[in-house]
């Protein structure tokens, strides 16, 4: 007999990874494809939508490449990132503005003055987020604004808006669906967390035309079957959908109490799932982590860390060196270039673009607090792995409060890969720290769901294939713990001291808004090694 295959596609910020998942849930083939990202003004981020539908296309064209003969394919599960803003024409198809990035903060004076409104606190308590650039709201408001041309195109209903599982989904059945994943719907701000949907008065807030955005699906779907996607049979059905902190979630720890899931990528997602009517406390965002079909929702607290491995790769690029190398000079420094050396270490706090969670100070500032003439890459390479571990911890303590009580962490993502990092975060949370067996944490989770939609496996199977993976215990006593912290909240208090005249408020007139401006995009071509590489394998003409 065949065996049932389910192709996983983890498409993430820096790069688009597929997975071949066999009958037992073991992953028996992978491919990834790397993505670039543009900077064009400070607090920018973008990347171009046709570079990622091709990356898409490339990973799993090089899955299937090498496929066995005895593969049966079952579907295709999505995990994608999240909160990032596509804008496309419905009538070609075609991306009309770069996509907006998750890390995007060029909306930030004006969510300061929409949070100090008396809209704020209704967005937050309706949302379950706080009013930040981070959201897919505020991103599309910014475009609408900012371009004539989209806002009209929006109300004349020619336009295509939403999360990447919205483009992704739109691409792979060739236009078919339109559709938006519940959990990814959550994090845009506009769907109400009671009722499970679109919300007309938080689209009036935005200024959004209602309508614009896509019908929202429970995480299971129907999303359809793919169509006209280059080397995948067409017919192949797409059985899940998931954000990709959500579906590392289900690979960690599935719905367990007293689990906490942490995924070390670009930023960090700290996530447990909670009871549906339970509220964090401030500082940690109420989502839905995912719902299988007509079952209820499951929820999750969250905690969105802004700058993890971006915190990594700004210091190995400072350096001269890649991200593995500046793991190896953080891994073999001597113990006295720690944060926490007697005489106090080098401490980074990196907010580069403002803190996100647990702290959610867009005016914050990254600072460097304790170094001397004596500070070189070994320092600099260690402090910036702690400052990861560091903010981890801070949204570990609420997360832990909020759930009423943490046993573990599971740790996913790439920068897990190192062995003191994972020490260091078990010595701060004072917890076992669990990291993931598979480094396809994402994309083995929207397999395991979509395994779940195909009959293949039950809710009962999955739950026991979580747990496993390499468990670092804490070895630090707790008085080496508080002053360990107290040592990153001075650094922290540096950073978040901002000067009076950023304190002055919406009143002073300091962030009144001013007409907006036309922006001219630049081209939005395929790179041209990625374009050579995928009409060399498919033998396409790309226009």
């Amino acid at each position: 007999m065949r065996e049932p295959v389910i192709l996983a596609v983890d498409q993430g910020t820096s790069a688009t990874k597929a997975i071949a998942v066999g009958a037992d849930g073991a992953v028996i083939a992978r491919s990834s494809q790397p993505l670039s990202q543009r900077f064009p003004c400070p607090g920018w981020a973008e990347q171009d939508p046709e570079e990622i539908w091709l990356s898409v296309v490339s990973a799993l064209g090089d899955l299937l490449t090498r496929s066995s003969p005895g593969w049966s394919l079952t579907g295709i599960a999505l995990s994608t990132q999240r909160e990032s803003a596509v804008v496309w024409d419905a009538r070609t198809g075609k991306p009309v503005a770069p996509l907006i990035s998750w890390q995007d903060r060029r909306a930030a004076d004006w969510c300061r003055v929409l949070a100090a409104s008396p809209d704020g606190p209704t967005i937050t308590a309706r949302t379950g987020l706080p009013v930040d650039p981070m959201f897919t709201a505020a991103k599309l408001r910014w475009l609408l604004d900012h371009d004539d041309a989209t806002r009209q195109a929006a109300r004349a209903g020619t336009l295509r808006a939403g999360t990447v599982d919205a483009w992704l989904l739109w691409r792979l059945t060739g236009g078919a669906e339109y559709a938006c994943e519940i959990g990814n719907a959550s994090r845009t701000q506009l769907l109400a967390l009671d009722s499970c949907g679109w919300d007309d008065d938080l689209f009036r807030a935005f200024d959004i035309p209602v309508g614009l955005l896509p019908d929202v699906r429970p995480s299971t779907g129907p999303f359809g079957v793919t169509r006209g996607v280059p080397a995948v049979p067409d017919g192949l059905p797409v059985l899940a959908v998931l954000g990709d902190s959500h579906a590392a979630l289900l690979a960690q720890a599935g719905a367990q109490p007293g689990v906490v899931k942490a995924t070390f990528g670009t930023g960090c997602s700290v996530m447990a799932a909670i009871p549906p009517g339970a509220q964090p406390p401030p500082g940690l965002s109420r989502t839905i982590a995912w719902q299988d079909g007509t079952n209820p929702p499951v929820f999750a607290a969250e905690g969105n860390i802004a700058s993890a491995g971006a915190a990594v790769r700004w210091a190995a690029q400072l350096l001269g060196r890649d991200d593995a190398e500046l793991a190896r000079i953080a891994e073999t420094s001597a113990a006295d270039t720690s944060a926490m050396a007697p005489g106090g270490g080098l401490v980074l706090v990196p907010a580069f673009g403002g803190l996100g969670a647990p702290y959610w100070d867009r005016q914050a500032r990254a600072v460097l607090v304790g170094f001397t003439q004596a500070t070189g890459a070994a320092q600099l390479a260690r402090a910036a792995f702690e400052s990861v571990a560091f903010q981890v911890a801070d949204t570990f303590a609420l997360i832990d409060q909020s759930t009423g009580g943490a046993v573990e962490l599971r740790a996913d993502g790439g920068l897990t890969k190192s062995d003191g990092l994972m020490q260091f975060q078990a010595d701060l949370i004072g917890r076992p720290v669990r990291r993931m067996a598979s480094a396809e944490g994402s994309a083995v989770g929207a397999a395991f769901l979509a395994g779940i939609a195909a009959g293949q496996w039950s809710d009962t199977s999955i739950e026991s294939r979580t747990g496993s993976g390499t468990l670092f215990t804490p070895a630090a006593t707790g008085e080496w713990r508080d002053r360990t912290m107290a040592g990153w909240h001075d650094a922290l208090a540096r950073a978040t001291l901002a000067p009076a005249t950023q304190k002055l408020g919406p009143e002073s007139g300091r962030w009144r808004r001013s007409p907006p401006e036309p922006v001219t995009y630049p081209p939005l071509g395929v790179y041209p090694r990625l374009r050579g590489r995928l009409a060399s394998q498919f033998r396409l003409r790309l226009q």
